[in-house]
């Protein structure tokens, strides 16, 4: 009982540290397929050179373009108000396989993006053959630019990744208050112990191999 109330007391002077200290930043990463929800046909595949072995996508070859159905969603708790930055550890092979909807409640609307296709909340994920990492970012018609994301409270956020084209695959998500666009400073990396929050398990998740899919 009184391991519990020091660790219960330990966490609570972490968070007032956190909030308190100006210029200390905040970040957390999570495994793609540790997403809280997964919905079909966007399902988790196995590739030895991803994070914990998994990614997430829609199936799918090289330039089938296609795509609109199925997404992952992520329940994320934020420790302060701000403004915050998400990066993805990403492989996209082509033009066709290359973007996402990416939506984040409460600070973006309660909107189906697949359904609106909205340029607003369109990822133009940038194309490489090997597992990068990549801003999120607005891909609008008349360019693209990096996106930020602002909470004025504490609490429970909700963060929706929905497949625009087939192929286009998700290993990490990183997110963080540091609003560098440049990856050295930003610092994306993979999940470690510090990502304490476990995301629910998912029952029935669809699954592939990579090793299957990249030889087809």
């Amino acid at each position: 009982m009184f391991n519990n109330k020091v660790s219960v007391i330990c966490t609570i002077i972490c968070s007032l540290l956190l909030i308190s200290i100006p210029g200390l930043t905040w970040d957390r990463a999570i495994e793609a397929e540790k997403a809280d929800k997964i919905e079909a046909p966007m399902i988790v595949s196995d590739d030895a050179k991803a994070s914990g072995g998994k990614f997430i996508w829609m199936e799918g070859k090289p330039a089938t373009g296609g795509g609109g159905k199925g997404w992952a969603e992520f329940i994320i708790n934020l420790p302060k108000a701000g403004t915050y930055a998400l990066w993805g550890k990403v492989l996209a092979w082509d033009g066709n396989s290359d973007s996402l909807w990416v939506t984040w409640q409460p600070a973006d609307p309660n909107e189906d993006a697949q359904a609106t296709q909205n340029v607003q909340f369109r990822w133009g994920v940038t194309q490489g053959n090997d597992w990068h990492w990549d801003r999120i970012n607005h891909w609008l018609d008349a360019g693209t630019f990096d996106r930020e994301w602002k909470f004025n409270q504490t609490g429970k956020t909700t963060l929706r990744l929905a497949v625009r084209e087939d192929a286009t695959m998700l290993d990490v998500i990183f997110i963080t208050d540091n609003l560098s666009a440049e990856e050295a400073e930003a610092k994306p990396r993979t999940p470690n112990a510090s990502d304490a929050a476990t995301p629910v398990e998912v029952k029935g998740k669809l699954t592939s191999t990579w090793a299957q899919m990249k030889n087809r």
